[in-house]
């Protein structure tokens, strides 16, 4: 079970973490939580009706990793439109993006927060290594905060297909990337083995 996600009965994942592995998870979920931003303040309207039809930003976000976790829903990489397309594009995206960013910044959020809650009660545990063991609904906050997890730290790293990640293997120990690209790489793994796991 070191390193990579097994069944549990009932449909959940359990894996074994040291007090290092949980430490970085830890930290990269909580940096994440500090990327997506708070959560409504409190003074927001607490009549569900009107969080519903609260409205968000309007424009991409100026970060790209935030650009990369919240991406323009009406894009084609494989066409290059002409300038009325574009100004279409861009009206049909910005409008999407003020009526479900809100929405998806809370799913993100809580799923990350779903990730540090279950790791502190491990560390609240004591145990040199701990095993995790989640049910199949923190199975699928915990996959969907890995990817987001890969997602944020490919943008910072550059990675934009396979080829990249060839390269970033290869890396000399010295390269001030390389904690990064261990850190993804692992998390990559971790997310294979909960993905196959949830899929048996």
């Amino acid at each position: 079970m070191p390193g990579h996600f097994e069944p549990i009965p009932g449909g959940g994942a359990a894996v074994a973490l040291d007090d290092v592995e949980i430490s970085i998870i830890r930290s990269l979920a909580v940096q994440l939580l500090e990327l997506i931003g708070p959560g409504p303040a409190e003074d927001a309207s607490a009549d569900p009706l009107a969080e519903l039809f609260a409205e968000g930003p309007s424009e991409p976000p100026s970060d790209p990793v935030l650009r990369r976790l919240f991406p323009d829903a009406y894009t084609d990489p494989e066409v290059t439109p002409g300038p009325r397309e574009e100004e279409e594009r861009r009206a049909h995206s910005a409008e999407f993006r003020r009526f479900t960013e809100n929405d998806l910044r809370a799913g993100k959020r809580e799923n990350a927060l779903a990730v540090v809650r279950s790791l502190d009660a491990l560390v609240a545990e004591g145990d040199s290594v701990a095993v995790l063991k989640l049910s199949p609904a923190e199975s699928q906050q915990w996959l969907r905060t890995l990817n987001d997890l890969r997602l944020a730290i490919g943008s910072r790293l550059d990675i934009t297909d396979e080829d990249d990640t060839d390269l970033l293997y290869r890396l000399p120990d010295e390269d001030p990337r390389k904690p990064m690209v261990m850190a993804y790489l692992w998390l990559g793994g971790l997310q294979e083995t909960l993905v196959t796991t949830l899929m048996g």
